[in-house]
C-alpha cells in the first residue's frame, strides 16, 4: 500500500479542526490505517445524580466542519448555523431569525448593539441587535473564531495569523497586526479575551500577546510553551483556546506543552504546569479547571498551579472546555454527553444525553444554576441544576 507523503499529511493537517481530535493523537488522525473510532472506556452509572433539568430548546442548521458559538449578551442569546442561519433567543422565546445570506465559519460575536458573524472567503458581516444588516467587511483569510466586540473596535481572527481591528460604525480597518506563523499549526476557534484597554491572544508557537485596542501595537508577549520535538508534527505548540482572566493573573494552555498564569501588567510567569490542552480552561478566580488532550479534567490551584483534583474516567471522549456553574464543573464530549463534576473533588454529579451530535463549542453559563449547550447539529439547550 502507497504511504502518505509528508505534502499530503500536512494538507491534511491543515483541515483537521483541533476539536476534531479529541483524546486521539494527531498521528492517530493522520494515519489513514489506524482505527476511526477509538473504543471508549464505559461510563459507570452516577449515584444518586443531582436532579438537571431543560429550560427550553431551540433547532438552528448544523454547524458542519465550523465551531459554532453562541453568545450571550444581556437577557438575550444569539446562536448561528453554518447555511447562515442567526437567531435571537429572549428568556428562550425566539425574538427574531434571519439569513446572513453566506456561510456562516466564525461566529458569534456581539454587543448590546451589534451581531457580527465571520465567513470562510474573509467576509465579515454586522448586524444591529434587531437583526438588520448594518455593514459588510473583507478581511485576509477565512474566519473560524467568533469575532470579539469592544466599545469602539470589532477583533476579527483570521486562519492566516492575522487579527484584524475594525471600527464599530463602518467595519472599515483601523490596524491589523500580523506574525509569522510555523509551517504546521492547527486549525482552530479559539477566541480572544478583553483587558480595560488591550486583547488577549493565543498564537502558535506556544505564544500568547497583549495587543493594543487602540492601534493594534504588541503591549507584551510570554512563551506558555516552546515548541520539542525532531519532526514538524512533534514541534506544534499552539495555543487553540482562549486566555481566562483570573483576579490577578491571565492564563493560556498550550497543545503538546505547558500551561500557565501570567502577570497580566508585564506578562512575567506566576506558575506552568507541563499539560497539554486544546480545548482550554475556566476558572471560579480561585481554582483553574483545565481538560487536557487526553480529556482528563484537571483542577488547579490558580495561586500556584497545585494539583487539586484530576478526573481521568473520559478518556478519549473528546471533552470540551470545562465551564464552572454553582457548585459544579461542566464538560461535554464528542459522543452529545453531558457531564457535570462537583468542583470540590471532582467526582461525578450528573450527566445527560442532548442526542447524537458531538458538542464542540463552549457551553455558556446563563446564572449560578443554569448554562446553554449547542451541538453540532444545530441543538440549543438550557439546562438548569436543581
Amino acid at each position: 500500500m502507497r504511504s502518505f507523503g509528508l505534502r499530503k499529511a500536512l494538507a491534511m493537517l491543515a483541515t483537521v479542526s483541533p476539536l476534531l481530535l479529541g483524546g486521539c493523537s494527531v498521528l492517530d488522525v493522520l494515519n489513514p490505517f489506524s482505527s476511526s473510532e477509538p473504543k471508549l472506556p464505559e461510563l459507570q452509572p452516577v449515584k444518586s445524580p443531582t436532579p438537571v433539568s431543560t429550560i427550553w430548546r431551540a433547532s438552528l442548521p448544523a454547524g458542519g466542519e465550523f465551531t459554532l458559538m453562541p453568545v450571550r449578551q444581556g437577557d438575550s442569546i444569539y446562536a448561528a448555523g453554518r447555511d447562515g442561519t442567526i437567531v435571537r433567543m429572549d428568556n428562550g422565546k425566539q425574538v427574531w431569525k434571519i439569513n446572513a445570506g453566506a456561510t456562516i465559519s466564525g461566529g458569534v460575536g456581539a454587543s448590546d448593539r451589534l451581531v457580527v458573524v465571520g465567513t470562510p472567503k474573509g467576509d465579515v458581516l454586522a448586524f444591529g441587535t434587531d437583526g438588520k444588516a448594518l455593514w459588510k467587511s473583507r478581511v485576509s483569510s477565512e474566519v473560524l473564531a467568533p469575532p470579539t466586540v469592544a466599545d469602539s473596535v470589532i477583533l476579527v481572527r483570521t486562519a492566516d495569523s492575522r487579527i484584524h481591528g475594525l471600527d464599530v460604525q463602518d467595519g472599515k480597518r483601523k490596524w491589523i497586526y500580523q506574525r509569522s506563523a510555523p509551517s504546521l499549526t492547527l486549525r482552530n476557534s479559539a477566541s480572544m479575551a478583553l483587558l480595560e484597554k488591550s486583547v488577549l491572544a493565543g498564537f502558535s508557537g506556544g505564544k500568547m500577546l497583549a495587543i493594543s485596542l487602540a492601534n493594534g501595537g504588541p503591549l507584551w508577549e510570554v512563551t506558555v510553551s516552546l515548541p520539542r520535538g525532531a519532526t514538524e508534527l512533534e514541534r506544534i505548540a499552539d495555543i487553540t483556546s482562549t486566555p481566562i482572566l483570573g483576579p490577578k493573573q491571565v492564563c493560556a494552555a498550550a497543545y503538546q506543552g505547558r500551561l500557565g498564569c501570567f502577570d497580566p501588567a508585564s506578562g512575567n510567569a506566576i506558575w506552568t504546569r507541563d499539560i497539554s490542552s486544546i480545548n482550554g480552561m475556566a476558572t471560579d478566580g480561585r481554582v483553574v479547571y483545565v481538560t487536557d488532550d487526553k480529556s482528563a479534567v484537571h483542577a488547579l490551584d490558580i495561586n500556584t498551579g497545585a494539583s487539586l483534583w484530576k478526573q481521568d474516567k473520559l478518556q478519549l471522549r473528546g471533552v470540551t472546555r470545562p465551564l464552572v456553574v454553582g457548585t459544579h464543573v461542566a464538560v461535554a464530549d464528542s459522543k452529545g454527553l453531558v457531564h457535570l463534576l462537583r468542583r470540590s473533588d471532582g467526582e461525578f454529579a450528573a450527566r445527560l444525553s442532548l442526542g447524537s451530535s458531538p458538542i464542540r463549542a463552549d457551553m455558556i453559563r446563563l446564572s449560578d444554576t443554569s448554562f446553554l449547550v449547542q451541538t453540532t447539529g444545530g441543538d440549543l439547550t438550557a439546562l438548569e441544576i436543581q
